[in-house]
């Protein structure tokens, strides 16, 4: 039985148009500045981005927690949504690197407001820390891939310049949202001092993030970089499956879309599950179980047939759809699943 594997869009394997690019890349020695394959990858998503410039990172993660260590100083406070990346998936990355304490709000749909940012902001005197950061995460993974609203990103950027707070953007999913609004990239992350983005989700490179803002903050975190252990040396071979991803998968995550939105209609109308159709905006479907199996119980019996998602709470499976994963199968994954609900 072939498995139809729905666990994340990081299970995407490199086509074979990806395999020659990169057997075919031209490299050097990162860590020394003279991989051209890299500064191409660069300088491509930078102008993709209407940045100065960028740096290639070997993870989201990584790229990250470069950003808001660069741009913060230990006992500062960051605001950010209680279900986000940044503190659900980095191993307590903003306090370990960065010293930084973290106010955990809870929003709709993953946005923190401009209101909400003010409100949060302490009143500075000799006890409490100062509260100078704010993080994003558009498109909202654990809000089921919902799309941060553009005009509210605008007024919490207001919000930071009133108060002088610095606004991070964990982009991982951002191409998503560009392809989703219609939205151009550096429209959708100019409101933002520093940006991640990740090459190897809807894109389907094997591995690879990059850190966007201006060429000076690029420096500074060039050297976090290495601090942190990501200088590479002959990484063109990775550089140049993200170059190929970016220059030709993007507009095909439409598709990624119409196929979440088949799921979780055709798996909403059953009495097993309920799904918020609100919030499957791009490739992620969240299920709420309505049965007596927990999401561990229904995870291993989706394995029995063929179908691999991933526990998403005690009562909730993720679904998300990449490039590996056609129409086709996707309608091969409702009927298999019907069958162990039976």
């Amino acid at each position: 039985m072939d498995f139809i594997d729905l666990r994340s869009d990081t299970v995407t394997r490199p086509t074979p148009e990806m395999r020659r690019a990169i057997f075919e890349a031209e490299v050097g020695d990162d860590v020394l500045g003279d991989d051209p394959t890299v500064k191409e990858l660069e300088r491509y998503v930078a102008d993709l981005f209407g940045r100065e410039a960028a740096l290639f990172a070997p993870s989201g993660t990584m790229a990250n927690q470069i950003g808001l260590k660069v741009n913060s100083q230990p006992g500062w406070e960051l605001l950010c949504d209680r279900e986000c990346h940044v503190v659900n998936y980095e191993c307590a990355g903003p306090v370990v690197h960065s010293g930084l304490l973290i106010n955990l709000l809870t929003t709709d749909k993953g946005m923190i407001t401009a209101d909400m940012v003010r409100a949060n902001i302490r009143e500075l005197n000799l006890h409490t820390p100062e509260t100078k950061m704010v993080a994003l995460e558009n498109t909202h993974n654990r809000h089921g891939g919902t799309i941060l609203p553009q005009d509210e990103i605008l007024r919490v950027r207001e919000a930071c310049d009133e108060f002088g707070l610095v606004l991070h953007l964990d982009g991982a999913r951002i191409w998503n949202a560009h392809v989703a609004t219609g939205m151009s990239l550096p429209e959708l992350v100019r409101p933002f001092d520093s940006v991640s983005v990740c090459l190897s989700k809807g894109l389907g490179a094997p591995v690879g993030s990059l850190m966007l803002g201006s060429a000076e903050f690029i420096q500074k975190c060039l050297r976090q970089r290495k601090l942190f252990g990501g200088g590479m040396r002959q990484v063109g071979l990775l550089a140049a499956a993200g170059l190929y991803a970016v220059k030709n998968n993007i507009p095909r995550l439409a598709e990624d879309h119409a196929n979440a939105k088949y799921l979780a209609e055709q798996l909403g109308a059953l009495n097993s599950f309920t799904i918020d159709m609100d919030r499957v905006q791009t490739n992620i479907v969240i299920l709420q179980l309505n049965m007596e199996m927990n999401s561990k119980q229904l995870h291993e019996k989706l394995k029995t047939v063929g179908v691999l998602a991933l526990p998403f709470g005690p009562k909730k499976m993720r679904l998300v759809t990449h490039l590996d994963v056609s129409r086709a199968q996707c309608e091969t994954a409702v009927e298999r699943i019907k069958t162990i609900l039976d």
